[in-house]
């Protein structure tokens, strides 16, 4: 199992913790956020794989930052790949 504590940047939530077993996520969850949106993401991508997860959610914009949280989860998913 990889095990991944990411921390953001840019956004409300100062960290994202990934657990990623043969490609799949199987624990996520947020540290500090909106706690109803980062715990509905974190439940959502539950049982996905790691690049289904990557394709959904990368890229999305918070407002006018330039990232959010989602985005942020895909940045530590593209670290657990390496």
């Amino acid at each position: 199992m990889k095990h991944i504590e990411y921390k953001t940047k840019g956004t409300c939530s100062r960290a994202v913790i990934v657990d990623v077993e043969d490609g799949v996520i199987v624990d996520c969850a947020f540290v500090g956020g909106c706690a109803g949106n980062t715990r509905g993401v974190a439940a959502l991508v539950k049982g996905m794989k790691v690049e289904d997860a990557i394709s959904k959610i990368k890229g999305i914009k918070c407002g006018f930052k330039p990232t959010s949280c989602p985005d942020q989860l895909a940045l530590a998913l593209e670290e657990a790949l390496q």
